[in-house]
């Protein structure tokens, strides 16, 4: 189904809140996670979302999936789609996660650089 860009900017518009309330309340409870961001391709909607957690370093983002915040970034992710009225299969295959050190040693820092060449929604 086609969306107007009425309807993809409402849509965009409650990504954008819940997403960033998720952001906070993770922030505040996960060691080294910096910030989110999310990407999509509004023809390829919502399949093509993906949405990308960042964290200061590698070990931390590790450390962090290899624990219990693994399960909490997933549900606050979760909870941010269904508050936002985005309908997925499953919130895992459009999830990525990252590091600021990564993106400095692969990109230079160049954020829209790096995300462009990370892999697609449900890769690591």
């Amino acid at each position: 189904m086609l969306l107007s860009k009425r309807e993809q900017a409402q849509i965009e518009r409650r990504l954008v809140a819940t997403l960033t309330e998720a952001c906070e309340t993770a922030k505040a409870r996960i060691v080294g996670f910096a910030w989110l961001t999310h990407e999509v391709d509004f023809a390829h909607f919502p399949t093509s979302l993906r949405v990308t957690w960042v964290f200061d370093t590698r070990a931390n983002r590790d450390q962090a999936l290899a624990g219990e915040s693994a399960r909490h970034m997933h549900e606050l992710t979760a909870a941010a789609l269904r508050e936002a009225e985005v309908e997925v299969h499953q919130v895992a295959t459009h999830l990525a996660f990252d590091s600021e050190e990564h993106c400095q040693q692969v990109s230079a820092g160049n954020w829209q650089q790096h995300l462009a060449r990370s892999p697609r929604p449900g890769r690591r």
